[in-house]
């Protein structure tokens, strides 16, 4: 009998990722993979801090013909000294460790007040992709060069006195792009221009200028009328009211810590296509975020009161916040002290109190602003109601067509009183104790709740047919109003109840099993859902703040999602002198114990909840089935085994 060989699973098999190699492995975790622009951002985003702290007023990008990237400033230039603790140049330590730099250190006098977050990976990522890199800091009389060949030294610190025509201070960090980590090595040329004209906006009197060697083009931007003079140039159509503009800032007495705030650029026109630009701490949040929350619960609030003190809505019309948005451009610049993004191209900002922080600055000074210029108040009260008017028409359009031989809603399902599906939420809850709080906590316009028992049935390998054969199932297909399907079917989306269907479940081990098994009823029975754009996975927190007053701010709560952003919650109050410990923290074991006025300022107010869309490209799609096939299959034990072998260790589990 042979004997077999012992298992190749033992301590040895288990592999540390040391240095930049986390980046290397999985590129598409710290940046875009598509095109190395953001790996050329980064760098500018040091750049663009330096000049918003006030040390530097031009800016230089050159596209150099071998293919590499310079990008000069004339900031304080990165300190190359020895650090105290690591025994190696600072200069170093910020191009080869990825949680390195000076945006970290937040307290008064810190290098940096406001910069673009605390993730911290910045300019080691754009090493770490990098074939070559040579980074040159001028300061104090010196010159300092360092050279990285794929994330590594390569050619050690040298330092020179500087000569009579070198720059006085300033960092210089000039790129070779290593193209095997992206798609294609080329920079969108647009879309880097458009980048560095947002920075010259964002900035005013700071130059920011492009120069191409190949071409031998030179562009440059210096903007002093800041962001009126620039939404004027981007608009696509003339604004039927003059350009709203403002901007407010927190003092030491208010609610914020002193200097958040924003300023911001807004634009009402009739037709043409909207233009919407937002950033945080100069950084462009392509996705959005709270502060754009905030500028639409501002702008909202302040139309809304205008249209009541003047009785000016028709009966049987209902306003809601993207009647007002629906023809609003915008550009919206917030400056937030420790802000929290999601994902760590920072495309979003996921901070909280950036909706309260804006919408505080905007409401009164629009309200102000309407109620002096009564006639423009009017026309755009005019605006709002007339997009409601087509928004509910369009809901009633929607309601007749499908009016006929609908199945019986199922009698778990709570509805929402509003008929117009794009404006319409499902809720699919687990369990009927965080069924009842969501019910009472819910818009009832326009949240939906449907609570299901236990855990969902494993749909993987049951035949379509099979299907409504389990009462959860069936309820939750009745409810969104789509028959289950195949990925080549073309079900019938005329009967789709609700514009987003929300995976609603504990932020623990048990919820994110449920999730996976409902995530795996859609990916195989209904994914045009999917495709369209409809389905979410609502995101509850973790953890619970209390803090009490402090000084002239009074006592507060904050909600954290997982273990590191309780982390930065807890930085924050020590920064504004909250005595350690004085604080409470309460961990949520299920959404069941969280009360109706919780579960609603967390989880489903669309302001200041995290909402993450499910996305699949096509070419996602097999990648994703063999996956779920892994996890999901009967006869897949030994699969589902070599997948925790491999990445057992990257999971933090939660006993």
């Amino acid at each position: 009998m042979a004997v077999k060989p012992p298992s190749d699973y033992s301590e040895g098999s288990i592999r540390v990722l040391k240095g930049l190699e986390p980046v290397k492995q999985r590129p598409g975790m710290y940046t875009r993979t598509d095109n190395p622009l953001h790996v050329i951002q980064e760098v500018l985003d040091n750049a663009a801090d330096e000049a918003l702290a006030g040390h530097g007023k031009r800016i230089k990008v050159i596209l150099h013909a071998d293919g590499s990237v310079s990008i000069e400033d004339d900031g304080r230039g990165i300190p190359f000294g020895m650090h105290p603790e690591e025994n190696a140049p600072v200069l170093e330590l910020v191009f080869t460790r990825l949680h390195a730099g000076g945006k970290f250190d937040k307290g008064k006098g810190g290098a940096y007040s406001f910069s673009g977050g605390l993730h911290g990976v910045g300019v080691s990522v754009s090493n770490a992709l990098a074939r070559r890199l040579e980074a040159t800091t001028h300061r104090e009389g010196m010159v300092a060069k360092l050279v990285f060949e794929g994330g590594d030294v390569a050619e050690k610190l040298h330092l020179r006195k500087a000569a009579e025509g070198d720059r006085r201070q300033g960092t210089t960090v000039r790129v070779w792009v290593d193209p095997k980590y992206f798609e294609t090595p080329q920079l969108p040329m647009a879309e880097l221009a458009h980048l560095l004209r947002s920075k010259a906006v964002l900035m005013p009197g700071v130059t920011v200028s492009l120069v191409n060697e190949k071409t031998r083009e030179t562009q440059s931007w210096q903007y002093k009328g800041g962001l009126r003079d620039y939404l004027m140039q981007t608009l696509n159509a003339d604004p039927v009211i003059p350009l709203f503009e403002g901007e407010g800032f927190a003092d030491s007495n208010e609610n914020f810590a002193e200097g958040e705030g924003a300023s911001w650029c807004v634009a009402f026109t009739e037709d043409g296509q909207p233009v919407r630009e937002s950033y945080v701490n100069l950084i462009p949040t392509s996705a959005g975020g709270t502060h754009e929350s905030g500028l639409r619960d501002g702008l909202f609030n302040a139309v809304k009161s205008f249209i009541e003190l003047h009785s000016l809505l028709p009966k049987g019309v209902k306003l809601l916040p993207e009647d007002v948005f629906a023809r609003a451009s915008y550009v919206l610049s917030a400056k937030v002290l420790d802000p929290q993004f999601q994902g760590q191209i920072k495309e979003r900002l996921n901070s909280r109190d950036a909706v309260r922080l804006v919408s505080s600055f905007v409401r009164p000074a629009l309200e102000l602003w309407l109620n002096q210029h009564v006639e423009y108040g009017r026309k755009l009260a005019e605006l709002a109601i007339k997009a409601a008017q087509t928004r509910q028409k369009a809901g009633q359009k929607v309601e007749k067509r499908k009016g006929s031989g609908v199945a019986v809603l199922p009698g778990k399902l709570t509805d929402c009183e509003s008929k117009d599906i794009s404006h319409n939420e499902v809720f699919l809850v687990e369990g009927d104790s965080a069924g009842g709080s969501a019910k009472m906590g819910r818009d009832k316009e326009s949240q939906a709740v449907l609570p299901l028992r236990g855990k969902v049935l494993n749909t993987w390998e049951v035949e379509r047919d099979r299907l409504f054969a389990n009462t959860e199932i069936h309820d939750i297909a009745v409810a969104i109003g789509v028959d289950p399907h195949g990925p080549n079917d073309n079900p019938d989306m005329t009967g789709l109840r609700y514009g987003k269907v929300c995976i609603l479940s504990d932020a623990d081990v048990d919820g994110s099993h449920i999730q996976v098994l409902l995530l795996t009823l859609f990916f195989r029975h209904f994914p045009k859902l999917i495709d369209t754009g409809h389905l979410y996975v609502a995101r509850p927190p973790l953890y619970r703040v209390d803090a009490p007053a402090r000084g002239k701010k009074p006592a507060s709560k904050s909600y954290a999602l997982d273990e590191g952003e309780l982390t930065a919650i807890l930085d924050k109050l020590r920064k504004e002198g909250v005595r350690e410990g004085a604080w409470s923290i309460s961990r949520f074991k299920g959404l069941g114990e969280m009360s109706a006025e919780q579960l609603w300022e967390t989880t489903l107010n669309p302001d200041t909840r995290r909402l993450l869309q499910i996305q699949l490209g096509a070419s996602d799609f097999l990648q994703t089935e063999n996956l779920i096939t892994k996890l999901m299959g009967k006869g897949e034990a030994a699969s589902r085994r070599e997948l925790m072998e491999l990445h057992g260790d990257a999971v933090e589990v939660d006993i």
